[in-house]
């Protein structure tokens, strides 16, 4: 279960670091139509893995549903919602004039790739590697979240 919830959470911060830079980019962000972009962009993905997952388990276990296996899927898709609280809180700091917008976005999109960052290397750790492996693993998905940076901002997005 701890996998489900890890992978849901990786794929979440994967997503908003897109959604992140499109808002950085953008022209005419405002406060407001941040927070609904993430918002919403977390709502959408959650919705999404819901829907797909409550009607897959039926198909793939050969029974309904039962409570335990919704209960299951609440838990293991949470992260997909929880990813967004930490880039509403930053612009919500930016709309009390502590930042401005556009460094909130950016403190929000330099936090989702630490996150990347922090998962690999305690990912690492849990299985048995030393420092030196999980530093590396923390690495390479650093890279990852900077390769999605990189694209939209090439992509002009």
């Amino acid at each position: 279960m701890l996998s489900e919830r890890l992978k849901e959470r990786i794929y979440a911060s994967l997503t908003l670091l897109a959604v992140l830079i499109g808002l950085v980019e953008g022209r005419h962000v405002d406060h407001t139509g941040a927070v609904l972009s993430v918002a919403v962009t977390a709502l959408g993905l959650w919705s999404a893995t819901l829907v797909a997952d409550l009607q897959a388990r039926p198909v793939a276990h050969g029974r309904r549903l039962h409570r335990d296996d919704v209960r299951h899927v609440l838990f293991t898709s949470s992260p997909l919602l929880s990813v967004a609280v930490g880039p509403i809180v930053l612009v919500a700091l930016s709309a009390a004039d502590v930042l401005a917008l556009r460094t909130a976005l950016w403190v929000a999109i330099g936090t989702e790739v630490a996150a990347l960052a922090a998962w690999g290397y305690l990912g690492g750790r849990r299985i048995g590697s030393g420092p030196l492996r999980a530093a590396v693993t923390a690495a390479l998905n650093t890279g990852i979240g900077l390769v999605v940076v990189a694209v939209k901002l090439l992509a002009g997005h």
